[in-house]
């Protein structure tokens, strides 16, 4: 799982993706292929299964690795951009 500030490039070619909403909760997810994503609004935590933890809001861009399994945990309602692959 890797976070950071996304360029200015990244962050246009972000706004051409489908959007994800959310509330606040919390849920298991297994990732079946790479996903990257731009947090529009919103908070949330993500635990993987060998304890590694990411925390990101709005503005983060996130890529989690295929075959990851997690657990995710919404601590604000989310709204993102997503792109698989």
């Amino acid at each position: 799982m890797k976070k950071k500030k996304p360029t200015e490039k990244e962050r246009k070619e972000a706004k051409t993706w489908p959007i994800w909403e959310k509330e606040a909760s919390k849920f298991p997810w297994e990732y079946s292929d790479k996903e990257t994503c731009l947090i529009i609004q919103g908070s949330a935590k993500v635990t993987a299964e060998n304890g590694e933890e990411i925390e990101f809001g709005a503005g983060d861009l996130v890529v989690f690795p295929k075959g990851l399994k997690c657990t995710w945990k919404i601590t604000e309602d989310i709204r993102k951009h997503y792109k698989f692959g």
